[in-house]
């Protein structure tokens, strides 16, 4: 069976919101998961998922540090999480808080890792963003995005 791994940093618990609600979506299509906090993450445990899936708040247009650090702790199994599923989700203050930048930086590392992302053509399109507090929109697309990554962890990983 398919395992993803969804991380996040969450300092005032909007992106943890995020993360169980992408959380649903991946179960509702019958995938394992797990959801931990980053700090909780080790390095070493990437290699054990089939997808992973990061979440950060924005903080000046990037990743908490939180979620840098496991990023680039994870250059110790560059060009061994080749072909595993990767996707990104972030919260931010406000509009043009830099919540698409933020996505893409984390895109970006997995990228670079061989990871194959899962782009949307309507809704978010990089991956799930909040304003704040989830609304009904974000929560929408957080639910819509977990089916969508655990559908192709499904076809890639079976």
């Amino acid at each position: 069976m398919a395992k993803i791994l969804i991380c996040y940093y969450s300092r005032s618990g909007n992106t943890k919101k995020m993360a169980y609600l992408i959380q649903k979506g991946v179960m509702e299509e019958d995938v394992e998961v797990d959801t931990k906090e980053v700090k909780d993450v080790r390095v070493d445990d990437l290699k054990d998922y089939d997808g992973i899936i990061v979440g950060s708040p924005t903080y000046y247009g990037g990743p908490a540090a939180q979620v840098k650090d496991l990023l680039d702790k994870s250059i110790k199994y560059h060009g061994k999480l080749q072909d595993k599923v990767g996707g990104a989700f972030s919260s931010s203050a406000n509009v043009g808080g830099g919540n698409e930048t933020t996505v893409l930086s984390i895109l970006q590392s997995l990228l670079i890792h061989g990871m194959v992302v899962c782009g949307d053509s309507s809704g978010d399109h990089y991956g799930p963003v909040s304003i704040e507090e989830p609304n009904a929109r974000a929560e929408k697309n957080c639910i819509r995005y977990g089916k969508r990554v655990a559908k192709l962890t499904k076809q890639l990983h079976g």
